[in-house]
Parts: C-alpha cells; sequence; structure tokens
C-alpha cells in the first residue's frame, strides 16, 4: 500500500500533496483552510461500537482536526450495489446524521451512485471535509528535536473488534469499535499547548506505522517504551491469540500527539485520565522507531509491509 500511494503521489507531485498529511492546509485570501477526503469500504457495514456512516463522518472529521483545524464542512457519496435493501440504507442515513450533528459539521453537499448487482460489496462511501486552522501555531508532518510523544487512549480496539464481528470466531470479549469524532479532544491539546509540532491519527497501520511515517518525513528517530503504550488486556488477549500486534492493528478514535517536552504533561491532561505519554523523538539515530522493551532492550518497529487486516475503514 505504501509503495501504491508513493507513486501515485509521484505522479502527482507538487507541494501540498507532498507534505503526505491527513489533510491538506490550503490559504485562500488570507485564511488558512484543510481540507481532506476518503473512502470507506468496511465490511461488515454494521459491528460493535459503529457501521460505515459513523465511520465516515468522523474518519474524514479526524483527518481535518490533525491539521489543528475546526471541521465545518463534508461531502457525502455513496456507491450502493443493486438490490441493497432500502432499510440498510435508512439506517446508515441515520448514522450519518447522528455522527454530524455530534462532531458539529454539515453535510452540505453529495451524491449518489448505482452499480449493478456484483459490482460492489453493497456499499461504499466517500466523504470530503473542510475546516478552518485557527490554531497560532503549524502542525505539519514533522516532528522536533527532543518532542514528547502522547497518545490518546488505548489501542487496536477498532480492528480486533471488525474482525471478530466479520470471521463470527465468537470470542465474547466485549470489545467494541473506538470510532468517534476527536476534534473537541484534538481542540483540549491545541489550547494546552502553542508548541505541537505533529498530530497523527492511527488509522491503517497502526501506531507503528504512523511512527514510522514521521520518524521518516522528520529525519529523526523515534523511542517509545512499551510498557507505556495502552493496550486493554481483553485486546492483548485478542491479538495474543489470533498472532497480531496491536501496534500494527488500526484504531478510529485514537491519534498521537509530538508536542515541546516542556508542554507535555499539560497536553496529557487535557487529553485526559486515558492519555499516556509513550516516547519521545531522538537524534542519536534516524528514520528508524524502536520500541523499548521492559528488559531494556530494543526492537525496530518497521513500517507494515502487508494488510493484517483488509477492508477496516
Amino acid at each position: 500500500m505504501h509503495g501504491l500511494i508513493e507513486s501515485m503521489r509521484l505522479e502527482l507531485s507538487n507541494s501540498i500533496l507532498d507534505e503526505m498529511a491527513d489533510a491538506a492546509e490550503l490559504s485562500v485570501k488570507g485564511r488558512r483552510l484543510a481540507f481532506s477526503t476518503d473512502s470507506y469500504v468496511v465490511k461488515p457495514l454494521f459491528f460493535p461500537g459503529g457501521d460505515i456512516g459513523k465511520l465516515a463522518v468522523s474518519g474524514t472529521v479526524n483527518d481535518i482536526s490533525m491539521k489543528g483545524a475546526r471541521p465545518l464542512f463534508i461531502s457525502l457519496g455513496i456507491i450502493i450495489e443493486e438490490g441493497l435493501g432500502f432499510d440498510i440504507l435508512k439506517k446508515v442515513a441515520r448514522s450519518v446524521k447522528k455522527a454530524s450533528r455530534r462532531s458539529g459539521v454539515k453535510v452540505v453537499t453529495g451524491d449518489i451512485k448505482v452499480v449493478e448487482r456484483g459490482a460492489a460489496d453493497k456499499l461504499y462511501i466517500n466523504t470530503s471535509g473542510i475546516g478552518i486552522i485557527e490554531y497560532r501555531g503549524r502542525v505539519g508532518s514533522r516532528a522536533k528535536a527532543g518532542d514528547s510523544i502522547i497518545v490518546n487512549g488505548s489501542l487496536a480496539e477498532h480492528g480486533m473488534a471488525i474482525l471478530n464481528a466479520r470471521e463470527n470466531f465468537g470470542f465474547i470479549s466485549g470489545i467494541k469499535s473506538d470510532c468517534r469524532n476527536l476534534n473537541f479532544e484534538v481542540d483540549k491539546a491545541l489550547r494546552a499547548s502553542g508548541k505541537i509540532s505533529v498530530m497523527r491519527d492511527l488509522t491503517r497501520g497502526g501506531l507503528a506505522t504512523a511512527l514510522a511515517e514521521i520518524a521518516r518525513s522528520s529525519n529523526l528517530g523515534i523511542e517509545i517504551e512499551e510498557r507505556a503504550v495502552p493496550v486493554k488486556p481483553a485486546v492483548r488477549r485478542m491479538c495474543d491469540i489470533l498472532g497480531f500486534d496491536p501496534l500494527y492493528v488500526a484504531n478510529e478514535g485514537k491519534f498521537v500527539v509530538f508536542v515541546g517536552k516542556k508542554d507535555a504533561r499539560k497536553v496529557k491532561k487535557a487529553l485526559g485520565r486515558n492519555a499516556r505519554i509513550i516516547g519521545k523523538v531522538v537524534t542519536c539515530h534516524k528514520k528508524e522507531v524502536r520500541l523499548i522493551t521492559p528488559l531494556g532492550s530494543s526492537r525496530i518497529l518497521p513500517d507494515l509491509e502487508y494488510d493484517q487486516l483488509p477492508r477496516i475503514c
């Protein structure tokens, strides 16, 4: 996937696209705007903790928020396979409405297309979003040496919830997707510090892949403490049984903040009791993420080389 995205970036290269952030920062008559688009092909359409409608709204709201922007408007494009029940479509529409209200954004334009039976898998959604950047600093894609790294909560819940629902493994774990809008949490972090350099939501590829991308784009090293990374016991057990590394499993309600060391505790406090300071940005090695184990040894966390869980968003 990384190779595919990179090949497309090279074909379409420009200064804004080349930043490879969750959203693009644009300037229109002196106003700083954030713009993002994403497509959702999650399977199944409905899962513990959410559905494709909630996921689509929250995902785009979160991408806009990662630029330090206040999300305002989104579009909604729906591709329907012939034969989809109207009851399913109405249920998704109600979910979109509820998620939009909860996020404080408006669906202001959209489109519906129907394709023949067998040409899609029930329902796909594309959303685009736009927001205003009012943050006094600039949230980019490059970390700064000495930055502390904060995560807002426990990892891998979305991926494990989707997998259990899709494959019907029968785990009675109570694991639910963490799918939700993050814009109000992000706003608290922005109010707590003017020294935030990077924010990234931990979707496809999870924490480890996001950190690897940031280390590479920053030309700096990252070190995280394994014991500091929050993973709920039920999620860890399920990952162990199925052979997944929770550091690489997708999330839909988690993000990392890179912030100057002096402000780290203020941001952690602003994000609430589930937030954790998990590591730091270093100069002793470059373009690598190293996980420090409880025994003091370390191992490199590379990019995810294959899709552990396809169609999780």
